[in-house]
């Protein structure tokens, strides 16, 4: 049996499988996110343990007997996050998460040092790990004295798991201060934000063994001392692994809290001014891109709660056919936009309303509006040197045909939609915990799940899915100036 545990925004997922990877048993625990200032993200890593403590302790009281027979445990996070610690490992300010957006002034300040660029390959982020570092450096000084450890969500579990601070290459890739190609951290990035090797937890492949599991810990749990604590990755390449988006060509759209058009590649691609993210993958010798919006399924939620209805209730009144986009056009900026824009500032629009507009014309606009931003991320990762014609689907937001059928047509690519099963991070994760345990093969591990269906872009509304587009690619530039 292998354990998989995702430490998500919202909640810790834990998630069980067996050696034919099937699974047996998941279940999770919810978590809040603490919004003390506009833009500001925060969450108690206390909280991550409790809500993981939760989910597999839940799953032990379900399924005793298989998960006493647990072999190999993977870890999959949230990205980004600066969880600090002092000497004793205590934690020293609440983490400061993936869309946090504050420390923007620091993000471009560290941009402008070509360095970064040059050896991650990116664009520093105002969401990334470094510039929370230079920011806590410069408005909480006191803490940042005291600094001996940075670790990223996950990572802290596993510290919780295993007593180890170890991370692996897909989530470091996150902090902008990762060497990607060398996949090693970088002495002259870490000196930049005034850190050092010393502070940064040691590097593993996700595939690794990462630390074995505590005895005391194993014991109140019901799992067996010593099991294999693989090095996990960060949560959008264990969805890939979930996928089974490992191998050059294969490419998925995740229509989660943020949105995510992810490539895997067979080597280093790098195209820093393009806002696409080139990370190191799980899988060694193999990296990705991605382009990432920050609110995704997350724009729906946010209609939702300003109409009293739910997301699946608006999404179902849409129907199934497909219809052309509406005069109404939706920027879903709702917490500022990385791919393409790069902007924490931006914030979102309905642009095009008029006395006729309902709810319906509301949640085509949101619909199409976040379409297009993945087709945005689309064009980024051309530009970058990746062309796509399939993608598999995944996300809560994929239920909704309708939306696919958007995608599909924004994209001009064929979406793919798994059978029904769960390929998220999660199982992802248990993946990998499976792969540390046995030593296996992770391309063998890793395999695509069986399609149901296939969406093919509607042909007949290609002309005017590109006329939106065209609008909706004009607004921001329109609206970035007031």
């Amino acid at each position: 049996m292998y354990l998989g545990i995702d430490l998500g925004t919202s909640s810790v997922k834990a998630l069980l499988i067996d050696a034919d990877q099937k699974i047996l048993a998941s279940t999770s625990s919810p978590l809040e996110v603490s919004r003390p200032h506009p833009g500001w993200s925060e969450q108690a890593p206390a909280d991550w343990i409790a809500a993981a403590d939760q989910a597999v302790a839940a799953l032990a009281a379900n399924k005793p007997a298989e998960m006493g027979a647990v072999r190999g445990i993977g870890l999959s996070g949230q990205m980004h996050g600066a969880t600090l610690l002092d000497g004793s490992d205590e934690v020293l300010r609440p983490c400061i998460l993936w869309n946090d957006t504050r420390s923007h002034a620091e993000a471009a300040a560290l941009d402008a040092d070509s360095r970064f660029g040059q050896v991650t390959g990116n664009i520093v982020f105002p969401g990334f790990t470094a510039p929370k570092l230079a920011w806590v450096r410069n408005n909480e000084p006191a803490v940042f004295d005291k600094v001996r450890r940075v670790l990223l969500p996950k990572d802290y579990l596993r510290l919780w798991l295993t007593g180890e601070h170890l991370s692996d290459m897909s989530d470091s890739a996150g902090t902008a201060w990762l060497d990607v190609a060398g996949r090693r951290w970088s002495a002259d990035l870490l000196a930049a934000t005034g850190l050092g090797e010393r502070q940064m937890p040691k590097l593993v492949e996700g595939t690794d063994p990462a630390g074995v599991l505590r005895a005391d810990l194993a014991q109140r749990l019901g799992l067996r001392p010593g099991i294999v604590v693989a090095g996990g990755a960060g949560d959008n390449a264990a969805s890939a692994c979930g996928m089974g988006t490992v191998g050059p060509g294969q490419a998925f759209v995740s229509l989660g809290t943020s949105g995510v058009l992810f490539a895997a590649n067979a080597s280093y691609l790098p195209s820093a001014r393009s806002a696409v993210h080139t990370f190191c993958h799980a899988l060694p010798d193999a990296w990705h891109q991605m382009g990432v919006i920050l609110s995704a399924a997350d724009s729906l939620a946010w209609l939702a709660g300003v109409t009293g209805r739910s997301a699946a209730e608006l999404t179902a009144g849409l129907g199934e056919r497909l219809n052309a986009p509406g005069r109404v056009t939706f920027l879903p900026y709702l917490a500022g936009e990385r791919t393409p824009h790069n902007d924490a500032a931006i914030r979102g629009a309905l642009i095009g309303l008029g006395h006729e507009t309902g709810q319906e014309g509301l949640v085509r606009a949101v619909v199409e509006g976040v379409a297009f931003a993945f087709r945005d991320c689309l064009e980024a990762l051309r530009e970058a040197g990746t062309e796509l014609a399939r993608v598999t689907a995944t996300g809560g937001g994929s239920r909704s045909r309708y939306w696919l059928r958007a995608i599909a047509t924004a994209l001009d690519a064929v979406v793919d939609v798994p059978a029904e099963g769960d390929f998220g991070a999660a199982f992802g994760a248990a993946r990998l915990g499976l792969v540390a345990a046995e030593s296996a093969d992770p391309f063998a591990v890793c395999l695509a799940p069986e399609i149901e269906e296939s969406i093919e872009p509607d042909r007949a509304l290609s002309g005017a899915f590109e006329d939106a587009y065209l609008r909706y690619r004009a607004l921001y530039p329109a609206i970035r100036t007031i």
